[in-house]
């Protein structure tokens, strides 16, 4: 792991450590990993990297207390590991699943998931239209717009379970695209969240089947 000690260690927000607790460290070396690692693999982009918590760690953990406790969850398209990787860190008692096509991000969460030690992810190539198990939790972020979003990952959705969609300023533009979609694909209820994150709120559609 490369090391840079201008950019690396940068210090987590305070509210940091009412979500990861104890596992704060593993958090930090996580985002450690993404600002060093994750630039030079090209997973997060050079200029992101002083907002590596704020805009990337933190908007992920702060739903961590919208999952249900001992969940199974899958991440689609995963990419460096957000959220899926954040949520397994904060919630052990969490099994996780990180599904992503491409083998070069494959790769970069497989070393990731071993060099932080955490049993409780998995990690698996290939596409959301691929899988044919069913999670209590599905969610993604920054992958796709909601109605497509939703045609992939609904079937994943166990009944009862959820769809927790990050998205951003649109989100209540592209649930009124997506409504009927989500409907025919057994949505019963259909939220747009928001959760505290410092300066920026991180947006969650929240799609029950």
């Amino acid at each position: 792991m490369s090391e840079d000690p201008n950019v690396s260690r940068e210090t987590p927000p305070p509210h940091a450590a009412g979500v990861f607790a104890s596992r704060l460290p593993l958090a930090e070396e996580y985002a450690h990993i993404l600002a060093t690692d994750g630039v030079v693999k090209g997973l997060i982009g050079p200029r992101e990297v002083p907002r590596i918590w704020d805009r990337h760690v933190m908007n992920s953990a702060v739903i961590v207390p919208r999952v249900p406790t001992g969940s199974t969850v899958a991440d689609i398209g995963s990419g460096a590991g957000l959220p899926g990787v954040v949520w397994a860190i904060a919630r052990p008692d969490l099994r996780v699943t990180l599904v992503e096509p491409l083998l070069r991000r494959t790769i970069f969460l497989e070393e990731t998931v071993a060099a932080l030690g955490l049993d409780n992810v998995e990690v698996l190539r290939g596409r959301a239209e691929e899988i044919r198990s069913t999670y209590d939790v599905v969610t993604a972020r920054a992958v796709a717009g909601l109605d497509k979003l939703g045609r992939w990952c609904m079937p994943l959705v166990r009944k009862g379970g959820v769809l927790l969609a990050m998205k951003g300023q649109s989100a209540a533009d592209e649930v009124q695209a997506a409504t009927a979609t989500l409907h025919r694909l057994g949505a019963t209820s259909i939220v747009v969240a928001t959760y505290e994150n410092g300066d920026v709120p991180t947006t969650v559609v929240e799609v029950t089947k």
